[in-house]
């Protein structure tokens, strides 16, 4: 048998077909979602094609809300009710507007493990990569025909291996080493591959820290990134899904065939920093002078972690932001909302300036919580920075410590400023 790359082996668990990159095959799912933007188009493509006709498992179809939650639009609110009123019919499950970000959710409940498949209308999907879990977006027609049948064709996408060397001379963040590959890999060396990251940089991250990277696969033009587990990941997952086992992580054969081995060097990396208006212009902080900010953003599916948030209100303790400078924290599930509670975050954040939203995506929806006006500066843990996407204003990609030492500052730094 033909030695075989990880999204090959998950593929073939799934598959009686042979699988093979550049092959079109068909594999079955284990999750079918659609969320609040894409999920009434699923509702009424399945209304039209299949009518009354059940969904394939009512226990693996789900509807998940978290771009604009609670709805700010009658448009958005009445999107969400026609999916609650499909699911009531259907005995399936919504993660409604209360919930959070619906990859995340799916990684704290059982739904996306080691070897499974999970996709749904999320262009972000991909971000399950980080529990060895193969997850992709897709349009709202492949999604009502994998709601009816629950299997979908895929064509097996050709595997790239990225390997990191090198050590640097500070404590880097998960957000500096993904921009930093970012800088390197930018929007054609992965585009429409599969990719499997090695070395210790990023062997050694936690799994919050796995979410930032491979949360950011889309932005490099990726199908899907996986990270072998370290010996802390197994527990990180159980303890996420209170489990006292899970499944064995898939791994690549040692001699798998790749499309190419490209080779990134970290030691010359620092705090970074994605400069509008694209994700991979990236440059270091100290080399884009002093930028004034106006309002910083911590959250969204790359960022908005329990540890994310421990980050920033570590910085921000017992201190207040810049006069001027607006600070918004949106926690990505309602699990790390009331962990943050609990713990006195939330508290001490809002002392320090800061707005505090419930779950979800947040301003990287663009709109909830607040977008920039024209001629204002953003700096937000999201993953993109296009024109629009956060508001009117410039939005620089960096870490949590990068906004919470710049809302301090009153502009882009990683250092406090001296007194």
């Amino acid at each position: 048998m033909t030695k075989q790359t990880v999204i090959e082996k998950i593929f073939q668990n799934h598959s009686k077909e042979e699988i093979k990159a550049g092959n079109i095959v068909w594999i079955t799912l284990d999750v079918v979602s659609a969320r609040d933007f894409g999920g009434p188009n699923v509702v009424k493509n399945y209304m039209k094609a299949y009518k009354d006709a059940a969904v394939f498992d009512a226990k693996k179809v789900f509807f998940t809300f978290d771009l604009t939650v609670p709805p700010k639009t009658i448009q958005y609110a009445n999107n969400q009710q026609i999916c609650r009123e499909f699911a009531r019919e259907q005995g399936i499950s919504v993660y409604d507007v209360d919930q959070g970000i619906g990859t995340h959710i799916f990684m704290e409940s059982g739904h996306a493990l080691p070897g499974t498949i999970v996709v749904g209308t999320d262009s972000h999907m991909n971000i399950l990569g980080a529990v060895n879990c193969f997850g992709q977006g897709m349009g709202d027609v492949d999604i009502t025909f994998g709601y009816r049948f629950g299997r979908t064709w895929f064509e097996v996408p050709h595997t790239v291996k990225v390997e990191l060397t090198g050590k640097t001379g500070y404590e880097y963040s998960a957000k500096d080493l993904t921009l930093q590959i970012l800088s390197v890999l930018k929007t054609d060396k992965l585009l429409g591959k599969a990719v499997e990251f090695y070395g210790e940089p990023v062997e050694k991250l936690d799994l919050a820290g796995r979410i930032t990277l491979l949360s950011m696969i889309t932005e490099m033009g990726g199908i899907v990134g996986f990270i072998p587990f370290n010996e802390n990941t197994p527990k990180e997952i159980m303890a996420l899904n209170k489990m006292d086992s899970i499944t064995p992580e898939i791994k690549a054969d040692a001699d798998a065939g790749y499309a190419e081995v490209i080779k990134i060097d970290i030691s010359n990396m620092g705090p970074m920093v994605s400069e509008p208006p694209y994700p991979h212009n990236v440059k270091k902080i100290s080399e884009i002078g002093n930028v004034k900010v106006d309002f910083g953003f911590i959250g969204s599916c790359t960022n908005g972690r329990l540890e994310d948030i421990e980050i920033a209100w570590k910085i921000l303790k017992g201190k207040k932001i810049a006069p001027g400078v607006r600070l918004a924290v949106v926690p990505s599930t309602r699990k790390v909302y009331e962990e943050a509670m609990d713990r006195g975050m939330l508290q001490d954040l809002l002392k320090a300036g800061a707005i505090i939203s419930n779950p979800g995506c947040g301003g990287c929806a663009q709109g909830h919580i607040g977008m920039t006006g024209k001629g204002e500066v953003m700096v937000s843990t999201g993953n993109r920075n296009f024109p629009g996407k956060q508001g009117d204003g410039k939005n620089y990609l960096v870490s949590p410590e990068v906004v919470a030492y710049s809302v301090l500052n009153g502009y882009i730094s990683f250092e406090p400023k001296e007194n």
